[in-house]
């Protein structure tokens, strides 16, 4: 599995997101995967692949990060859906042949240079790499201002129980594959993806002042959508786009789209 880092002169400073690595290992561990999750699963001899658990509805339980480590496959998530996501795996375990027990791995990150045994993380050049081991932290990168100018969204900031995940940009962070077959909520999402235009979603927009993630946007007296994430003079904002337009506000905040 990849090693810790060796020394690369940058400073390592504590992370600020918790994350909780769980192990996933055993003879029908990618298969088991494979009839879970939003992407392809083969692909994670590749490099690391970015997926996502939904409810039979199609709608966001858990997303994370999924990491080959020889026949075993590390499963990267927030430490706030670990416990919940653990349970529910094996739950739709039964019979398999399939071990899942969390680790005490940790996860550095970083936007420079890449140190032994990291692997680059799938949903955006921008995002850098991560590399597992028994040292966790980052390289001092303003994650939330990168986050928000790519349009990236967090576990429990802008993804919550009620994400549909094409809303949340999941096709363009590398997260779902419309070819690999049968997930739970694959459904719903096909049909999201081929039979329906989206008409609401996340996007980033120009923000003047600020207001607390979580604030109604408004335009014209009508609810526009829903402020999140804010950094740098830009915002992460789940928007109606029928309602997107000039003079957008968001509590005492001024909200405008980013053309």
């Amino acid at each position: 599995m990849p090693e810790t880092a060796s020394a690369t002169g940058t400073p390592i400073h504590p992370a600020a997101d918790a994350r909780t690595i769980l192990r996933l290992s055993g003879p029908e561990v990618r298969d088991f995967l494979q009839n879970l999750v939003t992407n392809d699963i083969t692909r994670v001899d590749d490099g690391a692949v970015y997926a996502a658990l939904l409810t039979p509805q199609g709608k966001y339980l858990a997303d994370f990060l999924l990491v080959a480590d020889g026949a075993d496959i590390l499963l990267d998530t927030a430490s706030s859906l670990a416990p919940g996501l653990l349970q529910r795996l094996n739950m739709y375990k039964l019979r398999a042949k399939v071990t899942i027990a969390e680790t005490d791995l940790a996860v550095r990150r970083g936007t420079g240079p890449a140190p032994d045994g990291a692997v680059a993380d799938p949903r955006h050049a921008a995002l850098g790499w991560r590399l597992y081991g028994a040292t966790g932290g980052d390289d001092g990168t303003d994650w939330a201002a990168l986050r928000v100018a790519h349009c990236i969204p967090e576990t429990g900031v802008e993804l919550t129980p009620d994400t549909f995940i094409l809303e949340a940009g999941f096709e363009r962070l590398h997260g779902v594959d419309f070819r690999k077959g049968c997930y739970v909520g694959q459904e719903v999402t096909a049909r999201m993806k081929h039979k329906t235009e989206l008409r609401k979603g996340l996007a980033t927009v120009a923000i003047t002042g600020s207001a607390p993630a979580g604030t109604e946007i408004t335009r014209d007296g009508k609810v526009a959508g829903t402020l999140f994430t804010q950094a740098q003079g830009q915002a992460i904002a789940y928007l109606r786009f029928d309602r997107i337009g000039p003079d957008m506000t968001a509590g005492d905040a001024s909200v405008s789209p980013i053309t």
